[in-house]
């Protein structure tokens, strides 16, 4: 009994110890920096890797995180979780713009303690735009408008630049002119105090921090976070569902399961993948797909029309869920959904007749009765004739005719097996009957 209890003290005696390392590290070393890049565009797949470089830091009691930053801006509301983040955290924040913090990276810098910029860096030109490039609506300007102010006030700068960042019609003195967004140079910058100084490299920036001496922590984004960021871009959205609803179509109309149908499937688990690893999607929305997905597929042999119309409503449905921006995914939808159509009326029209891989899979012969080729037999010479029910009419069924198995629908009505029938129109191949009634017999014998 005692050697169990000894045996149990060991693994909390190793936790123990691994709790206590870091602290024995750190302790050796009290200043350590981390060094966070914010390059290219800002989306949604951004702003997962900062919260984890932000909790690491945090969790290693770091005197310093600094966001090293060349970015032409992006996601407003990426932008705006960054900047949440940012100010929950305790460490002191500090952006180095290596060049650029346009439009929502300005935003971003605005929320750090500190800015320092490299000679010729910009900060600023903040309005935001619609997908389109269009400015947005008056909602959107104003909810971006308050939240520049709220950034500059937080961290103790003059708001007016900020809001002048995001508004052409505010005018600065000797600043900035009515009628553009304002974009500040390094100097202009640390003149009015939205930059704390003009550096030239990273090491400039720890010695006016007092933190040359500070361990460098480098974290760069995992491949994961990487694909995350380009998943989620609001530019690669509508390319990757026009690629997997295109693949779709394709393979509907070809033979086996080939290439389109790999390609499309691809891209559509690309978007899932992205969006659950930069967290903006939960499992929920994977597992709505995949059941939209096998609706559609039991739409082939279940007749009826109501699986597949399920199944497509799940699919959109499991997109929407899994975007969290109700304007870019549907926008994206409405982008798939064109380049399908167009695509489609091209490979049919266009590249049918002409290449050889779409001639297999797209039928362009045609039957016509100058090759011999007879689309249905007319039977109209059944009108008037009389026979009997071989199955019950419900509408359809056979019935017997001169000897002849003939199948026919009731006028609508149901007509029992081995009633007495007749035929009255033909329509086509479309054979009408109606039952013969006893009275009806009677009349015809007298």
């Amino acid at each position: 009994m005692k050697r169990q209890k000894k045996l149990l003290f060991i693994p909390l005696l190793f936790m123990l110890l691994l709790s206590i390392i870091p602290s024995i590290i750190y302790a050796n070393n009290d200043k350590i920096v981390y060094v966070v890049p914010i390059k290219n565009t800002v989306e949604k797949g951004l702003s997962e890797f900062i919260d984890r470089a932000i909790t690491e830091a945090e969790e290693n009691r770091a005197s310093a995180i600094i966001f090293d930053m060349n970015t032409p801006g992006g996601d407003v509301s990426a932008a705006i979780e960054i900047g949440k983040r940012i100010s929950e955290t305790d460490i002191k924040t500090v952006t180095y713009i290596n060049q650029d913090a346009i439009s929502a990276g300005s935003y971003i810098a605005l929320n750090t303690d500190e800015i320092y910029m490299v000679e010729g860096g910009r900060i600023g030109s903040s309005g935001v735009i619609d997908q389109q490039g269009n400015a947005a609506d008056e909602k959107a300007q104003s909810y971006w408008l308050s939240a520049m102010k709220g950034a500059a006030e937080k961290t103790g700068r003059d708001p007016i630049y900020a809001m002048a960042m995001a508004d052409k019609s505010i005018a600065i003195p000797g600043i900035k002119k009515s009628g553009t967004f304002l974009t500040l140079t390094s100097s202009e910058a640390q003149e009015i105090e939205y930059s704390n100084g003009t550096v030239k490299s990273l090491d400039d920036v720890l010695n006016q921090l007092d933190l040359k001496d500070a361990k460098l922590e480098r974290l760069d984004e995992s491949f994961a976070e990487k694909i995350a960021r380009f998943v989620t871009n609001p530019i690669i959205v509508p390319i990757l569902l026009s690629i997997g609803s295109l693949g779709l179509i394709i393979e509907l109309y070809s033979p086996g399961f080939g290439l389109p149908g790999i390609a499309g499937i691809s891209a559509l688990l690309l978007f899932f993948y992205g969006h659950l690893v930069a967290g903006l999607a939960g499992y929920e929305s994977l597992i709505l797909f995949v059941i939209g997905i096998l609706l559609i597929i039991l739409e082939f042999f279940v007749v009826g029309g109501i699986a597949g119309a399920i199944g497509i409503v799940s699919v959109i449905a499991s997109m929407f869920l899994a975007s969290g921006d109700i304007a870019v995914i549907g926008i994206s939808l409405v982008i798939a959904i064109g380049v399908s159509i167009i695509a489609s009326i091209l490979l049919v029209k266009v590249f049918g007749r002409k290449m050889k891989f779409f001639r297999k899979i797209i039928l362009t012969d045609s039957t016509s009765t100058e090759n011999g080729y007879v689309s249905n037999q007319n039977r109209e010479d059944l009108i008037g004739k009389t026979g009997i029910a071989l199955t019950a009419l419900r509408p359809a069924g056979v019935v017997l005719v001169n000897e002849e198995r003939v199948d026919v629908v009731s006028e609508g009505s149901f007509i029992d097996k081995e009633k007495n029938v007749k035929v009255v129109k033909v329509e086509g191949s479309r054979i009408v009957v109606r039952e013969i009634l006893t009275k009806d017999i009677l009349k015809e014998d007298e």
